[in-house]
């Protein structure tokens, strides 16, 4: 990427989230794709030159990452990005040591260089590595090929109609009371191909899209201003995401998406609510029966579960930058009582639509389901090849990943979901048992400590519950929790028809670091006496 397209990019906010090594294309170049053919060849280089350098393992990955932005604001565009980054990396086992070493010619030459290279890496690795790599074994899977199952890939839609629709939704919230609006497409295609020394040929066709926007109200008298985020959810789809909207309507009206979103219709109900946000009243601070919407719970499931049991956490392998984990290994042996016992928690990569789905994670280990927490104890963790064997494993989980071809794959978070309950229950029911609580909508801001154990949740829309009725509008609610006693206190989750995903599209880890996309499943839960804070009150 030349000086000037980064410095476009850099001035709507969007340089973090380029790929490495990538480059600006026509939209017509993101329909293509690279000759399997040719990934078999390559692939089959890079295996026989690890090998004759005196690798005893091997694995390749051969990816073209496509990246499209569609940016505006108000009535105008301010940007339309397109890119693309390819190349191959090459990581190996040689005298018990990993190495890794990528390139982005796919010539014969290059590729048996930086498969020696990586030989070389790990040899002088091994002399300063005191237990050798163990992997657990993986059965090769021959050729297969997998694809996100779409039904209109979202890189084929004109940028003529992705205009349309974001300046469309703009226009639907000036209209219905917003001062400001912005609105986003983010479209990814992740061309993948995987092969290895155990004997795996394995084709990937990875598609993601989101389309978020913020909505800006404002006292023109007092200054005041609040904000509405939009309820989309970051999804494992294609464009159809956009067109059959899957609607969860709230006791009080407000409407919430499923496997579909209408961003017009969501973009007006917006523009409402954060006028109304104007003259909401002030929360009072102190103990609430909250319940959560999975727009909302999604984000207190990623960083109070999914985080603090991701096994390199846990051993302090992430210490110095993404943080370690309180619940550590000797808390799996005591069967630790992580949440109530209504509380499953599950990781997976295998749920249709969500983000983290794929046949086969980035080290060729078949993708599955597992429990985490189960009926409230903590029975399992994330762990990958090379860590199965800590925990006892003769598997890996399958969640294993690496951000672009010139990343080295390592441990990330899986989907992890909150199962649904087992008996039928609506959100209506849920409600009318509570006396005082309150009902959120939406991720808000956060903070969380470095073990995942003490935490501050926003949200978007708040609303008082009084007597078994949703009633008025607040604002300026958080509220803390220390992760199991708050687990602990879930007292109701609703049934499998209120389920739905939720996540983030850009969850960072690693250094040098990654994103990596991760959804996370709920349906709408109770938790009872939770402490409620007022985040405009002033102590002063």
């Amino acid at each position: 990427m030349d000086r000037r397209d980064f410095l476009t990019i850099s001035g709507v906010g969007l340089a973090g989230l380029l790929m490495p090594y990538s480059r600006t294309i026509a939209a017509a170049e993101l329909v293509s794709g690279i000759d399997i053919a040719l990934k078999k060849a390559v692939a089959d280089t890079a295996l026989q030159a690890a090998r004759d350098a005196g690798a005893t393992y091997c694995d390749v990955r051969i990816g073209r990452y496509l990246q499209q932005f569609v940016v505006t604001r108000e009535d105008k565009v301010q940007n339309v990005v397109n890119t693309e980054s390819s190349g191959v990396g090459i990581r190996v086992i040689a005298d018990g040591a990993w190495g890794f070493a990528a390139t982005r010619d796919l010539g014969n030459e290059a590729v048996a260089t930086a498969a020696r290279q990586a030989v070389a890496i790990a040899k002088a690795n091994a002399r300063l590595q005191t237990t050798p790599v163990q992997l657990a074994p993986v059965k090769g899977a021959g050729e297969v090929a997998w694809r996100t199952p779409i039904r209109r890939n979202a890189m084929e839609v004109p940028i003529s109609e992705k205009v349309e629709l974001l300046l469309s939704v703009n226009a639907a919230a000036m209209a219905a009371g917003a001062d400001f609006v912005n609105s986003t497409l983010f479209l990814v295609n992740e061309q993948k191909y995987f092969a290895s020394t155990d004997g795996s040929y394995i084709d990937q066709d990875v598609h993601r899209i989101w389309a978020p926007f913020t909505v800006t109200a404002i006292d023109k008298e007092s200054g005041k201003f609040r904000t509405r985020d939009g309820l989309s959810a970051p999804m494992g789809m294609g464009w159809e995401y956009l067109q059959e909207p899957k609607r969860f309507v709230a006791p009080n009206g407000v409407v919430n998406y499923g496997l579909g979103y209408d961003m017009l219709e969501d973009a007006t109900a917006a523009a409402k609510q954060a006028r109304e946000k104007l003259s909401a009243p002030s929360v009072r601070p102190g103990k609430y029966d909250l319940v959560l919407d999975p727009s909302h719970l999604w984000l207190t499931i990623h960083e109070s579960v999914g985080h603090p049991l991701e096994l390199d956490r846990v051993l302090g392998y992430e210490a110095n930058y993404a943080g370690t984990s309180f619940a550590t290994l000797d808390k799996r042996e005591s069967r630790f009582q992580y949440g109530s016992g209504k509380v499953t928690l599950f990781a997976d990569k295998v749920q249709e639509g969500s983000l983290g789905a794929v046949a086969y994670d980035d080290e060729g280990v078949k993708t599955k389901r597992w429990d985490l927490v189960k009926d409230g104890v903590l029975v399992d963790y994330q762990a990958i090849r090379d860590q199965a064997h800590i925990l006892g494993k003769t598997e890996s989980d399958g969640c294993c990943y690496a951000d672009s071809w010139s990343s080295v794959q390592f441990q990330r978070m899986a989907n992890v979901s909150l199962a649904p309950g087992k008996t039928p229950l609506s959100v209506e029911q849920m409600i009318s048992d509570v006396e005082d609580g309150i009902y959120i909508v939406g991720d808000g801001s956060f903070s969380i400590d470095q073990q995942r154990y003490n935490a501050q949740f926003g949200g978007q829309l708040f609303y008082e519950i009084k007597n078994g009725k949703l009633g008025r509008m607040i604002e300026d609610v958080a509220y803390q929790m220390r992760t199991p006693e708050f687990w602990n206190a879930c007292s109701a989750i609703c049934d499998e028809s209120d389920y739905r995903l939720n996540g983030s599209f850009f969850d960072g880890k690693g250094q040098p670091g990654q994103v990596s996309a991760v959804s996370h499943g709920a349906s709408t839960a109770r938790f009872d006496g939770i402490n409620v804070i007022n985040t405009a009150r002033n102590l002063g």
